[in-house]
């Protein structure tokens, strides 16, 4: 109802608040010294977690950070993924999942902050580090180095991302919640190898970001020589030895790993709740202000997204927040009671360094105490195999093994890191239908001369043909048999065999299967060599060269290499070894489903399907179809694929993925120790069973 008697005193409202807001911006700052980073004068411990917004939806993002809230988070930090945002030249998307400024718009009406790494190169797992494709095609082009067709797209990029901030008033100083800013992504090993190129783009890339005038903090993972005023911080499972590159910088640390990423054909990784807890309380003693979890909620890969070649669509990561959104007992619980007790040291953290004692062969205290009177202590017991007793300030304290108690007064142990209080708690998969009546299409091997194929002079590598359009390429050639040669009498079929950079491959021989390889995260790299049918006359060699993500990470990773690059040779012909890689092969990108859009109802009325007795069975190129009607109530839903091969899977037309549970996973998996140095070879799972089962 509107009254135009409350006009005046709406307007009053209103004025007062822009007034407020501007107040706000104005008074607003973000700064650090040696001690910590500091927002609005306060010096401040912080506890953050990486949620990656495209690895959810937008539906479960207020649920997350509000799981993360409730763990005890300060931060949310998040990527910036410019293959998602800018798939075309100039053509931007913030849409759906996408939509970066809902996102930490929702974290900001959380009341928590934003670390926001704008990168734009994140390696992440993520496809192509999340560069978009066009960028490999920009002439004279090289990645991540002193490069100046490089440089103009990465700051165009940049540069739109922080406007747009900008635009929203999102950083902390405009009265928004991003406190920080992060450009490129662990550069520094890579520097190192290119030399001087790589220390000149350090610097330019610095410069660059700081002079775009956010009014809060840059910082560089992994970049021992970021510049002035650029923070140095660290990466990996600890982080208690890592020093930042100038006295005036705070201990920061951007990535703690929670567990590890799930490739195909590999074993699950999984993190114990103590040693993460142990990591961030030896962090936080030895001077650490700012924890970072990678990843506090991992996520799915949908879609094409995963990369790092045979990364998994799960992304996991054994995180406190599992990939369906659920908290993993007794990880979330664990932690959280962690962040309570380090808030209660909070005061006396960040007012003194700490003082070191010892207490035994294999034991510290590390005491901080304020001016104004402010105590707290960690007690540390570093010993693998034994529990100990020490006695501090006349009191005496039990240590497990492994672990760190917290005395936010200097006199009470309220958290121990090996000491689990937070309940356990499984996972549980309930069949709610296992009934699907399924229907089958099943696709022809193309051949060389179909009429909407591209014929070319020798081997072209994939992605320069598919332009990651499609992970599917055909590659076909005509092999001419004279019925002269010895084998058709003799019975010994000739050799192929193809060399291909990966990352898998299935080859034709007039239209049947002959063979399917497919390398791993090792080595993508593969080799077919088989005795092959041949027959006199014309025989149709189809070969369907399958990508699995394109490189995320490694010195120039934009060259390297996908698809069938030969020698492709015929072994066992009346002329010995015939070498077909120079003759003509035609290109025919993608399967025809995803042509037709089987995936979705319009297109899939355009074929023919099949079911019953007459459905597809074990065959590749096969796409199957089912309705169901989802169950009620909001918990998570997933599919059980452990009878399927290879593919990928659409749900009402949206891409939740590829599947592999064909690839099982091998390597070594036993009891899990939590004491002592953690690795991502340490207490694995899954051995024997498909990698990703759901």
């Amino acid at each position: 109802m509107w009254d135009k008697n409350m006009l005046p005193r709406v307007n009053m409202f209103m004025l007062w608040l822009l007034f407020s807001s501007w107040v706000f911006s104005v008074s607003a700052t973000v700064s650090y010294d040696s001690k910590a980073i500091i927002i609005n004068g306060r010096r401040r411990i912080l506890l953050s977690g990486s949620i990656h917004y495209p690895r959810s939806t937008p539906e479960m993002w207020p649920d997350l950070i509000a799981k993360a809230k409730e763990g005890g988070l300060d931060v949310i930090q998040t990527y910036v993924f410019w293959n998602g945002h800018e798939p075309s030249p100039g053509k931007y998307y913030f849409e759906d999942r996408y939509d970066l400024v809902r996102f930490i718009k929702l974290v900001q009406q959380s009341g928590l902050y934003v670390h926001l790494r704008i990168g734009p190169y994140i390696c992440a797992e993520w496809n192509f580090g999340g560069f978009p494709v066009w960028l490999k095609y920009v002439p004279g082009i090289a990645f991540r180095t002193d490069n100046e067709p490089f440089k103009a797209a990465m700051q165009k990029f940049t540069e739109k991302i922080v406007n747009m901030m900008k635009a929203e008033k999102l950083f902390e100083t405009q009265g928004g919640p991003i406190i920080m800013s992060q450009i490129e992504n662990e550069f520094g090993p890579v520097e190192w190898e290119i030399g001087a190129p790589g220390k000149a783009y350090t610097k330019w890339a610095a410069e660059m970001a700081v002079g775009l005038g956010t009014g809060v903090p840059w910082i560089m993972c992994k970049q021992d020589d970021a510049p002035d005023p650029v923070i140095n911080t660290c990466n990996g499972f600890y982080c208690e030895n890592f020093t930042p590159n100038a006295k005036y910088k705070p201990k920061m640390w951007t990535e703690n790993w929670t567990g590890w990423y799930t490739e195909f054909g590999g074993a699950v990784p999984t993190r114990p709740a103590e040693d993460i807890a142990f990591s961030v309380a030896r962090f936080i003693q030895n001077g650490g202000s700012f924890v970072n979890y990678y990843m506090y909620h991992g996520g799915t890969n949908f879609g094409r997204t995963a990369s790092g070649l045979f990364i998994a669509t799960s992304y996991d990561y054994d995180a406190p927040i599992d990939e369906y959104g659920l908290t993993r007992e007794p990880k979330w619980g664990h932690l959280r009671d962690l962040h309570r007790a380090i808030k209660l040291s909070e005061p006396a953290l960040v007012s003194a360094d700490p003082a070191v004692t010892s207490l035994g062969s294999n034991q510290e205290a590390h005491v901080f105490k304020s001016k104004s009177g402010a105590c707290a202590a960690f007690l540390a017991n570093y010993d693998t195999k034994y529990s100990v007793k020490v006695t501090f300030g006349n009191v005496q304290y039990d240590l497990p093994r492994w672990s760190i108690s917290i005395l936010p007064d200097c006199k009470t142990a309220v958290f121990n890191t090996a000491r689990l209080g937070a309940q356990s708690s499984q996972k549980k998969m309930i069949p709610v239908n296992n009934a699907f009546s399924w229907q089958s299409y099943n696709e022809e091997s193309p051949s060389a001369d179909d009429q909407d194929a591209t014929v070319n002079d020798g081997l072209w590598e994939q992605i320069y043909v598919t332009r990651d359009a499609s992970d599917y390429l055909w590659y076909m050639t005509d092999v001419n048999i004279d019925p002269n040669e010895g084998f058709l009498k003799s019975g010994q079929d000739p050799l192929l065999t193809i060399w291909s950079a990966g990352h898998a491959l299935h080859v034709f021989i007039n239209g049947q299967l002959s063979g399917t390889v497919y390398g791993g995260l090792e080595n993508p790299k593969l080799t077919f060599s088989n005795n092959v049918k041949l027959r006199a006359g014309i025989n149709k060699i189809s070969l369907l060269s399958v990508a699995v993500g394109l490189p995320n990470v490694g010195t120039h990773f934009e060259t390297w290499n996908a698809g069938v690059l030969g020698p492709v040779t015929l072994k066992g012909l009346n002329d010995g070894t015939r070498d077909l890689s120079k003759q003509k092969w035609s290109y025919k990108i993608g399967l025809k489903g995803e042509a037709l859009s089987l995936h979705t109802v319009t297109g899939s009325s355009s074929v023919e399907w099949v079911e019953g007795s007459l459905l597809v069975k074990k065959q590749p190129m096969t796409w199957y179809k089912t309705t169901f009607n989802a169950p009620g109530g909001n918990e998570p839903l997933a599919l059980d694929m452990s009878n399927m091969g290879k593919g990928q899977i659409w749900i009402n037309g949206q891409s939740i993925g590829r599947h592999w549970p064909g690839y099982i996973a091998r390597g070594g998996c036993g009891a899990c120790d939590y004491a002592g140095t953690y690795s991502d070879k340490k207490c694995r799972t899954n051995c024997g069973e498909p990698s990703q089962r759901w």
